[in-house]
């Protein structure tokens, strides 16, 4: 299993650059998996399906499963910030790529996504002068990066040279559990 992860502030474009990555990989043959940081509270059952009434009721973990998909929610009993290696042991093992969006402070290898900041916003801080595990930049304006890099920088639209060299770079990715993790 190859993991990397996409590290980057809110409307940075994370999603779009995974969302963009996604087919591109596949189309080579390789099963593609997602784990996403959400921050808050979110929900993804609907209140009255019965999912959402058990989970309601007390349950711990509620798994749904058809002939077509699996959804387990799991409950937690005190706020618990999720851990990303955990996550990853929890994808099915004949996964190829984990693209992990978010976690911006894991220790994984990881591709830093820049881009502008908002109207009357401050840039915002990097991480890549002083994270060893940031790999490769995605970002709108390669000729402005705050400070200079030999890492491989690549606009945040050219996912097919982000899926190429991912693939390419493949080894550099091949997953080893965190003795921290």
């Amino acid at each position: 299993m190859k993991v990397v992860a996409f590290a980057g502030y809110s409307g940075a474009g994370k999603t779009t650059l995974v969302e963009k990555l996604i087919p591109l990989l596949r189309a080579r043959g390789l099963r593609v998996s997602v784990i996403k940081h959400a921050h808050h509270r979110f929900d993804v059952d609907q209140p009255g399906k019965d999912s959402w009434r058990h989970r309601e009721a007390g349950a711990f973990e509620v798994l749904v499963a058809s002939d077509r998909r699996l959804a387990l929610m799991r409950e937690y009993e005190q706020v618990a910030e999720p851990q990303v290696h955990a996550l990853i042991r929890e994808m099915h093992p004949a996964t190829d790529w984990v693209l992990v969006e978010g976690f911006k402070h894991a220790d994984l290898p990881k591709v830093e996504v820049l881009g502008p900041a908002a109207a009357g916003q401050e840039p915002r801080p990097v991480l890549y002068p002083d994270d060893p595990f940031v790999c490769a930049l995605a970002v709108d304006r390669p000729d402005r990066l705050p400070v200079p890099t030999l890492r491989p920088v690549f606009q945040r639209d050219d996912a097919p040279g982000l899926a190429q060299w991912l693939v390419e770079q493949s080894d550099r990715f091949a997953y080893e559990e965190s003795p921290h993790g």
